[in-house]
C-alpha cells in the first residue's frame, strides 16, 4: 500500500482529521485530478465534473480538520476514492 493510498484511507476513515499534513493533502488532490491555484494563503482546487471548489488553508503544517471533512465528503460524493493514486 503506497503512501497516497494510506493517506486516502486515513481521510476516508475520518479517524485522524486533526492530523493530516497540509502538503500531503494538496499532493493527493492533484493526484486525484484537481487543478491547483494559489491566492495568498488559500490553496484552491477545482476539477472538471466536480461542482464544488476546495479551498484549503494550512494550520501550521497541518490541514484544518473541517477542511479535511469537506474533502472527504467530496471524495465520497463523486466516488474518487476508487482511483489509483499511487501510480
Amino acid at each position: 500500500m503506497g503512501k497516497y493510498t494510506k493517506l486516502l484511507a486515513s481521510i476516508l476513515s475520518g479517524s485522524s482529521d486533526n492530523n493530516i499534513a497540509f502538503e500531503s493533502l494538496c499532493r493527493l488532490l492533484i493526484r486525484l485530478g484537481f487543478d491547483q491555484r494559489i491566492k495568498g494563503g488559500h490553496f484552491i482546487f477545482s476539477r472538471d465534473g466536480v461542482d464544488e471548489i476546495i479551498n484549503l488553508q494550512s494550520l501550521g503544517n497541518l490541514t484544518k480538520p473541517y477542511q479535511v471533512k469537506q474533502v472527504r465528503q467530496i471524495i465520497l460524493k463523486y466516488k474518487l476514492g476508487s482511483l489509483d493514486v499511487d501510480e
